[in-house]
């Protein structure tokens, strides 16, 4: 149902912040996943007052709220269905303070994940989690779906280095939870609640994180093995040896096939059927003495390559590879549908062998990547496409439905990083369960009782 007297009204209270000409719709009509909707509006507030005037006004007025961080989601979590406003707090990309002394950064939601990284090194502090797209992803979307990244394994995704929020809620109130001490015990944790939360229970405005002391030194390796199961292996020996390594990323053969079309048959060892990328951070002579270890480590589970690196630039080469493998695999001409699943690390090779039982039996090539230390494995399913060049969808949307049902099934999550949103909506309530499901379903009444908020994402409607 149009608003577009109440929105007229709206731009007539807050002035530049609301925009609605259709150059500006068009652009915040989707994120990185393939749906699109055109929104009445987008507002760009300037202020945690601002983004409560507009939620305040589009509650009382039935309107339609989509929060909107970087716009660089897979799952179509701010993607406008409903139509109404798009938030966007783009604007709000102020640094307030690093304070060492306290071991806190104080950023609003739009400052750029790799910006308060940058930022935190300057002065010789650390915000650990990097989602792939740090450059680009925002804090608030980062705190919005929990992102992770390799890093997660030793230090953990989003929810650990939140202390504080500045949210708005549906109604316009500004609620304030958490601070800036490193342990806080009063009353439920109402952080946690909306850490994750997708932008449907309220919109972050503001965020204190933890920070803690940069780690003097990192150096990398990587591995190539003649079999995917001996890299499967080697992930729970590097573990088994009482090793924690800040990332530990494993690439199937697909992948590395694919890779060697791409940057050339010399990148990889032609009989590389699997590939492990660890990190490792600390103390100089800690990680000197680590990385040999790790490399032994390697060795007796049957690495027929070793790669050692331990300068920045030769740690940047190492991951610049990784960052290939993806381009590798648009490189084949295939759109990829990226599921971001996670299961328990002992399933890997199972997860493995089961994507290549799909594509035996189907044709269509699923490659897997990804941050296997802790079980979060990129599974690429690669759409066909039919004499025209058109993408052939339904066989491969029935793979996804197969992927997620199996990975319910062995004790897995059908997300680790990118959310529900759209994309994974048809799946969330079996993933969960009706207990959890409803759960769900109170929390989003009781905060946001006229869903302003987000509507139609999650399947909870």
């Amino acid at each position: 149902m149009p608003h577009g007297d109440a929105i007229l009204e709206l731009q007539r209270m807050l002035g530049d912040v609301i925009a609605t000409d259709a150059g500006t719709l068009a652009e915040y009509a989707h994120d990185k996943w393939h749906a699109s909707a055109l929104p009445e509006a987008v507002a760009l507030p300037r202020s945690t007052e601002e983004v409560a005037e507009v939620l305040k006004f589009a509650d009382a007025h039935g309107i339609p709220v989509t929060p909107r961080g970087a716009g660089v989601g897979y799952v179509g979590g701010c993607v406008p269905v409903r139509g109404g406003i798009v938030l966007s707090l783009e604007r709000m990309n102020r640094i307030l303070e690093i304070n060492p002394a306290d071991g806190v950064a104080v950023a609003q939601a739009g400052v750029l994940t790799a910006d308060l990284q940058d930022a935190c090194e300057a002065q010789g502090w650390f915000y650990p989690p990097d989602p792939a797209s740090r450059k680009e992803s925002s804090i608030g979307g980062n705190i919005a779906t929990n992102a992770g990244g390799p890093r997660c394994l030793k230090y953990g995704v989003t929810r650990p280095y939140v202390l504080g929020l500045t949210v708005v809620l549906a109604d316009g109130r500004i609620l304030r939870c958490g601070g800036r001490t490193h342990k806080n015990k009063q009353g439920f944790d109402l952080v946690g609640l909306f850490v994750g939360s997708e932008g449907m229970l309220g919109v972050v405005t503001e965020a204190v994180l933890r920070i803690i002391p940069a780690p003097p030194a990192r150096a990398a390796l990587r591995a190539s093995f003649p079999q995917f199961a001996l890299c499967a292996k080697a992930v729970q020996d590097v573990l088994q040896g009482g090793h924690l390594p800040c990332a530990l990323e494993i690439t199937d053969a697909f992948t590395l096939a694919a890779a060697r079309e791409y940057l050339g048959p010399t990148v990889l060892p032609a009989d590389a059927k699997g590939h492990i990328i660890i990190e490792i951070d600390g103390q100089t002579d800690a990680v000197a003495a680590e990385q040999r270890a790790i490399a032994d480590i390697l060795r007796a589970a049957g690495a027929t390559e070793i790669i050692t690196a331990s300068t920045a630039e030769d740690v940047e080469a190492i991951w610049q590879l990784r960052r290939e493998f993806s381009y590798s695999l648009k490189a084949t001409g295939l759109t990829k549908l990226n599921e971001d699943i996670v299961i328990p690390r002992s399933r890997l090779v199972e997860l493995v062998e089961f994507c290549e039982s799909m594509q035996r039996e189907t044709g269509i090539p699923v490659a897997c990547f990804g941050h296997s230390g802790d079980g979060n494995i990129h599974t690429n399913i690669m759409v066909l496409k039919d004499a025209r060049g058109r993408d052939i969808r339904e066989p491969a949307d029935t793979l996804v439905d197969r992927l997620f049902q199996w990975v319910v099934t062995h004790g897995g999550s059908i997300t680790g990083e990118h959310g529900i949103g759209l994309a994974k909506a048809k799946w969330f309530p079996q993933a969960v369960g009706p207990v959890a499901l409803d759960l769900h379903r109170t929390l989003k009444d009781a905060l946001d009782p006229n869903h302003t908020l987000n509507p139609g994402k999650m399947g909870l409607e």
